[in-house]
């Protein structure tokens, strides 16, 4: 809502040395949020003045007309000469009072007027339009005013108010009276503690008999109101003021008849319609509209109509969608005599489902959903008849249509002391009547108010929205800042410093993290190649997905992954490390859905039951998804390519960071390629337990989701990794130097390296340090169908230097278990 600062003072004295900026902080403060001061006019500079038309020449020769003009602009110029200004609008004649920027002036925009030779002639200024002024947006020419306007050579910055403060009000959902002069005048004058003149205090005369006979349902329309005006001059002009009103409060002037529905609108807050009553077929009706009727509305789009949607119709059937547009075939037009304006107060619910089900967002509608004041519509009606008899020459119907349908609110009961407990606050004695009466509610009682909301506040509807109101106006920025002492002794769990631990562990090592929407859709799950019966198909659906694609809680980390590398990969990234760390959604097959709670009393312990057993398991796991270079080209060397080793190498970090042992055996899992797919276990009470896979994806995946050739992923359950954890214990570090020893096995190539390197470890015995695997050899010297592993052993005792027969008797330990349970024999 735009709030041009003078149109605020009409209805409230406030004080004179009171600025916009400190009038924006006080309104912020109170709750309704100004997000900008607009300062209009500031780069306006004089002189700008008013002036006469003397004598017109028509100039000729030029693709275009152009005049020559000399006009009056009394001792504005310093001479009283008249002056030489060359224009080409063509809408003024001889004697028109104009608006005159004179050399040195410089208008909005930083356009600087001086003095030159144009089109053979001298021009010493310019005659403006509404547009150059910053008045509004007009290309039809130049601002004719009208007589007696102002005085030939008076400045006209100020009548013309080309300087103005305008608040721009973010209006909350809740606040709909704000979204009018009237609701932000009734805040501004409680802030102040000074009278309001309510623009709505209008006496309405009772109708002298019936109107335009109408009928509403009362299930939609509580109150309706339709006035008319006969003998309307269709081509009176709406005037300088109003027109200004409009452009600063952000509406388009378009003709009298519309631009008083606005004006009314903006000024009360109850949006007008207005029709060309010539064109009504016979009696109107407030209903809901039937199934596939249709309408064509001012935008000339043709509406399929839902039985959720408000229209007004005629004997012919739907003429407008209430509250949100108007039909093309009853809008008023240049011709329009007759005008019938109309004021309802309608449904709020259906009147934003219908503006959501058309696209329709108007003014209107922004207004109806939010709530407006159910008694002010004879009020806006006969406000607007007055100003079309007064501006536009009509004659006002005294008898008019008046359907009351609405009930008297019911009271509120409130302690006194409600507002300061919420608040935490002890406010005076009687702080919470008088703000409540300020801002318009009826209050008996003492210490137990009886509060009744006024009309215009319909989101006042239970104690602590009338809290609220005493509390924002004794001022947000009073309440105490008492920030909680959080008890000794306590800190971050040690789950949570592990997923701190492990996402600086990941981002050291190169990867970024990203965080996805949990949601994925069917496509997704056939993008990864899953089987029918495969436990990741098995996802709970949402009620109301934000994106209708997208309607499953993710099973898995891998589709947000992969959704984000394409991104990356799509802008030019073409080297990718991606990591995220969150829950997945695992349902038990055939789980029901939890029960609706009722408000009126606990859970049962069987609702209870019955909760829990609808709630999903959510495992907490870690996936990642690299392509690209793992190591840059560069005058250092080739570089390297990302491969299904670095995404095992991830897991291992996490394994490792978390003090627990991965072990690591060929697989086949969906997603990943068949033949470069690792099973990632680790040992929980010496059970071995599956916490994830990696390696390279799988080729029909890769284009399912259009990421790179040869792209890795990995994927681990952190909370199984977890239990495998035996505590945070520090390693032993001895000060006795290592003992190294090499050995070289040959084993059949069926043989994973990695069951020839546990059988080492487990037989080299306490004294082994650390087992590396640092070649792999297949080719003639083997032989055929066999390969050879050579691993370090590192041997290191806490109390002594080791001899060489203790560090070998070691190595032959552990080659002796390896030739036992893998058949490896020692390389010659």
């Amino acid at each position: 809502m735009r709030v041009p600062l003078s149109w605020l003072r009409e209805y409230v004295d406030l004080p004179a040395d009171v600025t916009a900026r400190e009038l924006a902080t006080k309104l912020t403060l109170a709750g309704l949020e100004v997000e900008t001061v607009d300062e209009l006019g500031a780069d306006l500079t004089g002189p700008v003045v008013f002036g006469r038309v003397l004598e017109i020449e028509e100039l000729e020769g030029f693709k275009k007309p152009i005049r020559h003009c000399k006009v009056d602009v009394g001792q504005a110029n310093g001479t009283g000469e008249p002056q030489e200004i060359v224009c080409g609008a063509r809408n003024f004649s001889e004697g028109d009072l104009v608006v005159v920027v004179l050399p040195g002036g410089v208008l909005p925009g930083g356009f600087s007027i001086g003095a030159r030779k144009t089109y053979g002639r001298m021009s010493a200024g310019m005659i403006c339009s509404a547009t150059e002024l910053g008045l509004w947006e007009d290309h039809a020419g130049i601002v004719v005013l009208p007589e007696g306007f102002g005085a030939v050579g008076d400045d006209a910055i100020g009548p013309l108010g080309l300087r103005e403060d305008v608040l721009d009000i973010a209006v909350t959902p809740d606040r709909g009276y704000a979204l009018s002069m009237r609701g932000v005048a009734r805040d501004t004058a409680a802030l102040y503690g000074v009278e309001l003149r309510d623009p709505a205090g209008l006496d309405v005369a009772a109708p002298t008999g019936e109107g335009h006979p109408a009928t509403v349902d009362p299930a939609v329309c509580d109150r309706y109101v339709l006035r008319g005006v006969t003998g309307f001059d269709p081509d009176a002009p709406s005037p300088l003021w109003m027109k200004r009103r409009l452009a600063h409060s952000g509406v388009r002037p378009i003709s009298l008849a519309v631009d008083v529905t606005n004006y009314v609108m903006l000024e009360l807050g109850q949006p007008l319609h207005a029709w060309d009553r010539d064109r009504l077929k016979g009696a109107l009706r407030v209903r809901r509209a039937a199934q596939g009727e249709k309408l064509e509305t001012l935008d000339h789009v043709q509406r399929v109509l839902d039985t959720d949607d408000i229209v007004i119709a005629d004997e012919t059937g739907p003429v407008n969608i209430a509250g949100v547009m108007g039909g093309l075939t009853t809008e008023i037009s240049l011709t329009s005599t007759s005008v019938l304006i109309e004021a309802g107060h309608f449904e709020a619910m259906h009147i934003a489902r219908s503006s959501r089900r058309h696209q329709l967002s108007s003014e209107s509608s922004r207004r109806f959903e939010r709530g407006i004041d159910s008694a002010a519509q004879a009020v806006a009606a006969t406000r607007a008849v007055e100003l079309l008899a007064e501006l536009g020459g009509a004659r006002v119907e005294e008898a008019y249509t008046h359907i009351d349908e609405s009930a008297a609110r019911e009271p509120i009961t409130l302690r006194a002391t409600h507002p300061g407990d919420v608040a935490g606050v002890d406010y005076p004695e009687g702080t919470a009547r008088t703000w409540l009466e300020r801002i318009g509610c009826g209050v008996r009682g003492d210490a137990v108010l009886e509060v009744t909301p006024p009309t215009w506040r319909p989101d006042l509807t239970d104690p602590n929205d009338l809290a609220e109101e005493v509390i924002r106006f004794e001022g947000y920025e009073n309440i105490p800042s008492i920030p909680p002492r959080a008890p000794a002794g306590r800190g971050l769990t040690p789950s949570q410093r592990l997923r701190r631990t492990l996402g600086r562990v990941l981002a050291d090592t190169g990867y970024n993290e990203v965080l996805s929407y949990p949601f994925v859709g069917e496509a997704d799950l056939d993008g990864l190649q899953l089987e029918e019966d495969d436990a990741r198909r098995v996802s709970l659906r949402l009620a109301n997905p934000l994106n209708e694609r997208e309607p499953l809680l993710r099973t898995t980390l891998l589709p947000g992954l992969f959704k984000a590398l394409a991104r990356n990969v799509g802008r030019g990234f073409t080297d990718v490390a991606l990591f995220e760390m969150g829950l997945v959604y695992r349902p038990e097959p055939g789980a029901t859905r939890a029960p609706l709670l009722p408000v009126d009393r606990g859970p049962s312990a069987e609702e209870l039951r019955q909760i829990d057993a609808a709630v999903p398991d959510q495992p907490r796991r870690v996936g990642a998804v690299l392509a690209g270079s793992a190591e840059r080209a560069g005058w250092w060397g080739p570089g390297r390519p990302a491969t299904w080793a670095d995404a095992i190498q991830a897991a291992r970090d996490i394994a490792r960071t978390a003090g627990v042992e991965l072990e690591v055996e060929a697989d086949r899992h969906a997603p990943w390629h068949p033949g470069r797919c690792a099973a990632l276990y680790v040992r929980v009470d010496g059970e071995r337990l599956l916490v994830g896979h990696a390696g390279e994806l799988h080729p029909r995946t890769v284009k399912a989701f259009a990421l790179p050739e040869r792209t890795c992923a990995m994927e681990v359950e952190l909370d199984r990794i977890e239990r495998a954890r035996d505590g945070d214990t520090a390693p032993t570090v001895s000060t006795y130097p290592v003992a190294t020893q090499d050995v070289a096995l040959v084993v059949d190539e069926s043989v994973p390296v990695g069951a020839v390197g546990d059988a080492l470890a487990e037989g080299a015995g306490e004294l082994l340090e650390s087992v590396r695997l640092f070649d792999v050899y297949t080719g003639e010297q083997v032989g055929e169908g066999r390969k050879s592993a050579a691993f370090t052993l590192r041997f290191r005792a806490e109390d002594r230097t080791l001899t060489a027969e203790e560090a070998g008797a070691a190595r032959d330990a552990a080659v002796a278990l390896a030739a036992e349970r893998t058949g490896a024999a020692l390389r010659g």
